[in-house]
């Protein structure tokens, strides 16, 4: 007999919903949740911001962890992380004492927590700290009185000079507004010949050779600062600012694993931890993982989700580039006149885990129970959907349901608020009846890349167990003709009465990466 798997606990930080409770609470509404962005100074561009406190999970960790703990996460992590903490938190809530049996299941508690864009300000940060300490870098030992190189040649005459074609023009000879590119190609090509320079680096060099010597702990912690102090004397020295190695720490701390590591310190979980990586697909893809461990008998309970920065300048303006990204300040609602999506942010963590096991240990399922997970790959565009794709996801999702497609009684769509739209709904036609009851829903939060697809089964999951669909933005008079022509039964801003019927929900990412969940209500 197969292994059941149930939801035991879920965690939500969206745009309006700090937190499972008020992200329930604002699904009775059908107005948007999206705000201007103004990223880039005054624009046109709609996003879904998470409303989000760390601060709201301090006691929690304080309970657990010394006081610098809470400080030290604040001050390293970049905010992918910390919603994932803070969601897995939330998670807990549901079934007390399921904390305590994710520690005694050792290697069989699991943590997936996959991202789309990993912790983009992080990045962001240390690149412009990196481009600006390089520039003033160059520009110190590019100065004539730290570079012999450099002297020698303005010694030399104009006619001589010319003759070394490689040296490039100096940047008081170029139009003004090439002079910035200019004095930068200037300065890193006479830092690269300071003969200065190569000093202060074997000076540096016998800086860094020192060496661990007795103990190992407190050897390392003296060899460390005497180098730090080796370092600030030849900086000193010399006047040198900053050299531009000096990137934060965090750049490596919040890796695209961080999430899900950061969970199984705090939580205590031994078991394997990873993130899994599929773009708009993350979370499906990772409650399809989460289902095999549990089932092959790798794992008794698996913590799993995804989890994705705020909106970002790069972000907003890399969907807009590729021409995915509404920009006319009104909320762009699927199924309507498909003018593009819209960022947003946070994180969807659920704790899944064997049905039959734990409800022997007394822990009570909740939402809707997941029966299948189909994935597929459309190895054709990296971004406009193939109608192959996600049919292939689709029947294998019903297959590993056992499900037939006249089971179905709803469905949630990736739906983007693009000509995608379209496609997806004839591919949807292909395969199930005029009567299913269809959403879509990022008009209402916009377009979390991995963690949208958790936000839109949690909601899915949440309407079945209280037997109706929340409402959406979509209005019957804003349908798209063209769409309303193959399909006319949607959820539009009303909550609407569902049945006892099966659940679908289809998830599309970048790079053709599909996912199908098939749930059904508990009972």
């Amino acid at each position: 007999m197969a292994v059941r798997i149930g939801v035991f606990g879920w965690g939500i930080v969206a745009p309006r919903s700090p937190n499972i409770d008020v992200f329930k609470k604002n699904l009775e509404s059908s107005e948007s949740w999206l705000i201007p962005f103004n990223g880039f100074g005054p624009d046109n561009f709609l996003v879904g911001v998470p409303e989000f406190s760390f601060s709201d999970y301090q006691e929690w960790i304080g309970q657990r962890f010394a006081p610098r703990r809470f400080q030290q996460l604040k001050e390293k992590m970049d905010l992918p992380a910390l919603y994932a903490i803070g969601a897995f938190i939330q998670a807990l809530e549901q079934n007390p004492g399921i904390e305590a049996l994710l520690q005694e299941l050792q290697d069989q508690a699991h943590v997936y927590v996959g991202t789309g864009l990993g912790a983009v300000d992080t990045a962001y940060n240390a690149s412009i700290t990196l481009y600006e300490t390089q520039k003033r870098w160059d520009r110190f030992w590019a100065q004539p009185e730290r570079n012999r190189a450099l002297r020698d040649y303005l010694s030399t005459t104009s006619a001589d000079q010319q003759l070394q074609t490689a040296v490039p023009p100096r940047p008081e000879s170029v139009n003004e507004e090439d002079r910035d590119a200019a004095q930068q190609a200037w300065s890193r090509y006479w830092m690269g010949r300071s003969p200065e320079l190569e000093e202060f680096l074997v000076e540096l060099a016998g800086i860094e050779a020192g060496r661990v010597e007795g103990d190992v702990e407190a050897g390392k912690l003296h060899s460390i600062r005497e180098k730090e102090k080796g370092r600030a004397k030849l900086q000193e020295k010399w006047g040198a600012p900053d050299p531009p190695w000096k990137v934060s720490a965090n750049f490596i701390w919040n890796i695209h694993n961080t999430p899900a590591s950061q969970i199984s310190i705090l939580g205590k979980i031994t078991g394997l931890a990873f993130a899994p990586v599929a773009a708009c697909s993350t979370f499906g893809v990772t409650l399809r993982l989460a289902m095999r461990a549990i089932q092959t008998g790798d794992a008794k309970v698996v913590v799993m989700g995804a989890t994705d920065p705020p909106p970002h300048a790069l972000t907003v303006g890399a969907f807009y580039s590729a021409r995915v990204a509404s920009a006319d300040r009104r909320v762009s609602v699927p199924l309507t006149d498909l003018r593009g999506t819209h960022v947003a942010g946070g994180a969807a963590i659920w704790i899944v885990g064997d049905l039959e096991y734990l409800q022997s240990r007394g822990f009570k399922p909740i939402g809707m129970e997941p029966l299948g997970v189909g994935v597929s790959s459309d190895a054709d565009h990296i971004i406009t959907p193939s109608a192959q794709g996600p049919t292939r996801a689709i029947l294998e999702a019903l297959a590993a349901a056992g499900a037939t497609s006249d089971a179905v009684g709803t469905w949630d769509l990736h739906a983007t608020a693009t000509p995608g739209d379209f496609s997806e709904m004839s591919t949807f036609r292909s395969l199930f009846s005029s009567a299913v009851l269809v959403t879509a829903r990022k008009g209402t939060f916009g377009h979390g890349m991995s963690a949208g697809g958790g936000w839109e089964l949690t909601a899915q999951y949440l309407g079945h167990e209280q037997g109706h669909l929340f409402p959406t933005p979509l209005t019957r008079e804003e349908l798209n003709h063209v769409i309303g022509d193959i399909h006319s039964s949607f959820v539009f801003d009303r909550a609407q009465a569902v049945a006892s019927t099966l659940g679908g929900k289809l998830s599309m990412g970048i790079g053709g990466i599909n996912a199908c969940v098939i749930s059904r209500p508990l009972g």
